[in-house]
């Protein structure tokens, strides 16, 4: 995604409906702890989306350094300081979304930063491919099933640097993976109940939740794809965009609320007026939560504003 200098200044503060409360993850969902006293694996994630889910795994077993964590950092275009090449150079496992989202990571890697640590890219785990004449949405932390072999990779990476604990991760990440069956269950009731009803975005951030809960974008591929690389929409295309809301063509609109401009916040203003609720969703972890509680809230915001 490619993020537009508009947001910078303030981001997460709450635009659009309420989403992001509560859903914290349960004692259940902790990973199991290690002895201790022994050693930690050092691991550097490109987000703090991947390093929750990395200490979801490794538990008291690893140190995790998340590069992005701040949402005013644009993956796309974010420079790696010192600090950052030092954490690498020491990082026994390195976890990246690939996919062109996070280049700056590869770009370390190849100028010999580290050049023995465990690579997990989650695009490749993912499997997927570009569509014939589109491009790949690399926004595949949104994809439960995806996340559940990241969290399988993730376990193997750890147990080749410390074979001794192999089991504890293996066992976390079942844990973990156990926790997004309910996730998927989710996006099967929504199916269930809304099957086949459409709604908007305004970028592919959270498309392939919305497909898996059986909803159908009908927002221009031109409109999401032009804020999402930080382009101008046409006019034409605004305006096809903003007629979905005016003849109440979807049922809600589904925003990166991490990107705002002019378009977007058109979007948003022609959905409001029309009664069409506004759901946002975010790229990285939101301050206090973790993964498992951050997408519970995204799906029960989702379901909220298809009953409305």
């Amino acid at each position: 995604m490619s993020l537009s200098p508009s947001w910078r200044p303030a981001l997460l503060a709450g635009a659009c409906l309420a989403l992001l409360t509560g859903c914290g993850s349960s004692d259940a969902a902790r990973p199991t702890p290690a002895p201790a006293g022994s050693a930690r694996i050092a691991v550097v994630a490109s987000t703090n989306v991947y390093g929750d889910i990395v200490r979801r795994i490794g538990g008291a077993k690893v140190d995790v350094t998340s590069i992005i964590s701040d949402p005013d950092q644009d993956p796309h275009s974010y420079e790696a300081d010192a600090q950052n090449q030092l954490a690498l150079s020491k990082a026994k496992v390195v976890v990246e979304n690939g996919g062109g989202y996070d280049d700056f990571v590869d770009r370390m890697l190849s100028s010999g930063h580290n050049g023995s640590a465990e690579v997990v890219n989650a695009v490749k785990v993912s499997g997927k491919r570009a569509p014939e004449g589109g491009e790949l949405n690399e926004h595949v932390w949104y994809d439960f099933p995806t996340v559940a072999k990241i969290a399988d990779r993730v376990a193997d990476a750890l147990a080749r640097v410390d074979g001794a604990d192999a089991t504890t991760f293996r066992k976390n990440a079942t844990a973990f993976k156990a926790r997004l069956t309910a996730l998927e269950a989710k996006e099967a009731r929504i199916r269930k109940e809304h099957g086949g009803e459409a709604v908007a975005i305004t970028e592919p951030v959270p498309l392939y939740m919305i497909e898996a809960s059986g909803l159908v974008n009908r927002t221009p591929a031109q409109f999401s794809e032009a804020i999402e690389e930080g382009d101008d929409v046409s006019p034409r295309v605004l305006q096809q965009t903003l007629a979905l809301f005016g003849g109440k063509r979807v049922k809600a609109l589904v925003c990166n609320e991490q990107t705002s401009g002019p378009q977007t916040q058109r979007a948003e203003q022609a959905a409001k007026a029309a009664g069409i609720p506004v759901v946002p969703v975010t790229e990285t972890l939101p301050k206090g939560k973790d993964y498992l509680g951050w997408m519970t809230a995204n799906l029960d915001a989702l379901a909220r504003a298809l009953h409305t």
